[in-house]
């Protein structure tokens, strides 16, 4: 039996998956989604064409390969149809690549105004979520009360929706949050008549069965491994888990099917919405690198903070997903810096740690290593040889500290800029 190869971020999320997901899928027979919903935003670049994907695998631009979206999603069948519907105008031929697990979770109209409502009632203390229901969604997933896209394919759908509606509707009013349903209730309904035009699949004997015939099997994460509910940053965190495990109990598989585990690290580190950043840069070197790297959400244009590569994080990472292989993205945003700093260690009340604590909502003082910057155009190189001496000594410096090599690294947007060595 075939193995499952895993890729995901190792920081805050916004790594550039979905770019690698598209280089890679040429060497998988499927690509499968294992967690997350649309507030996740994989943004692909090619032939002068931008695309962002919500809840699509990556893999779909890939022409005669299975794409699937696993039970460990959320999904927003309004979302899903905008979604779908622009890629089939470009060309793309999804109801004949796209396959959805029944087990995978639906995102109610009513689920997008209790996050609303949520988010309002914490005042000061706000998360930053998107506002796509998410957390609501996933909060009905665990409590046993939610509904899943196989319901709609039932006699009784109306009447399930009908249930989880009331009891929603009962949360909203205890958190005095006004509302108007009708028109995305209407859409979301038309949206479901889309959805069942879709194949609707046991996704967890489907994987198994791809792999028992020996077709190699790429899983992709959303978000990133500091946002993972157990092992990020909470409570800052997204609602599910984003980390290698996920893998296994959002597709059905077993761990021992697990091989490659790609991790994917910006060369730097950026965060969306609310929560700790020890290695946060508030001065204009922050500015720069989130102008030069359009560090702005694909779904929600939120501007991301930006600061230097966090290597106590990296290596928690690393850690905690058992990563074989690390792919460094956005290497050319700092192309044009003196000095170029990575954090190896915290200092937390006087101490020093090199460990990822369990709360970093703390004083954290990160130290730095210093290194000298290229001070070259990188997107034009096509080999690792060519590298200047100083990108080779901070790619090296990383490959030491977290004991795995950097086998890809992006120089650009382009599929085109990308070296593997």
């Amino acid at each position: 039996m075939n193995k499952v190869d895993v890729i995901l971020g190792l920081q805050w999320g916004d790594e550039g998956k979905g770019k690698v997901v598209d280089v890679l899928t040429p060497n998988y027979q499927a690509v499968a989604r294992f967690q997350g919903g649309p507030n996740a935003g994989h943004t692909l670049e090619f032939n002068g064409e931008k695309y962002v994907l919500r809840s699509i695998p990556s893999g779909i631009f890939q022409g005669g390969k299975t794409n699937i979206i696993g039970n460990g999603v959320v999904l927003d069948p309004i979302l899903f149809r905008d979604e779908a519907e622009a890629l089939a105008r470009s060309g793309h031929d999804l109801k004949g690549r796209l396959q959805i697990s029944r087990k995978a979770h639906l995102i109610l109209p009513t689920h997008r105004m209790l996050d609303a409502a949520n988010e309002a009632a914490k005042g000061g203390a706000r998360i930053g979520t998107t506002g796509k229901g998410i957390g609501p969604t996933y909060t009905d997933k665990i409590s046993r009360t939610g509904m899943r896209v196989g319901d709609i394919q039932s006699p009784s759908f109306r009447e399930i929706y009908g249930r989880v509606k009331a009891r929603h509707e009962l949360q909203l009013r205890s958190l005095n949050y006004t509302y108007d349903l009708a028109d995305l209730e209407r859409q979301w309904f038309e949206a479901v008549e889309y959805l069942k035009e879709f194949r609707l699949i046991d996704g967890e004997y489907e994987i198994n069965r791809l792999l028992a015939e020996g077709a190699p099997v790429l899983a992709e994460g959303a978000q990133g491994t500091l946002l993972d509910v157990d092992f990020g940053s909470y409570p800052f965190v997204t609602s599910s888990n984003t980390v290698c495990a996920g893998a296994c109990t959002g597709l059905g598989i077993a761990p021992s099917r697990i091989g490659e585990v790609y991790g994917i690290f910006k060369a730097y580190c950026t965060r969306v919405g609310a929560g700790p950043f020890p290695t946060e840069l508030f001065d204009r070197t922050g500015k720069l690198l989130q102008e030069l790297g359009h560090e702005y959400g694909a779904v929600t244009g939120r501007e991301r903070r930006c600061g230097w590569l966090d290597l106590v994080a990296l290596k928690y990472a690393v850690m905690i997903n058992g990563v074989t292989q690390l792919i460094m993205m956005k290497s050319d945003v700092m192309n044009d810096f003196e000095t170029i700093r990575i954090a190896t260690a915290y200092e937390i009340d006087g101490r020093r740690t090199d460990r990822f604590p369990y709360g970093i909502d703390g004083h954290i003082t990160p130290v730095y290593t210093d290194f000298e910057g290229w001070k070259c155009d990188l997107r034009k190189i096509r080999n690792y040889a060519d590298f200047p001496a100083q990108f080779k000594k901070y790619v090296e410096f990383i490959e030491m500290e977290t004991g795995v090599p950097v086998k890809i690294i992006s120089v650009g947007p382009d599929r085109e800029e990308t070296i593997v060595r």
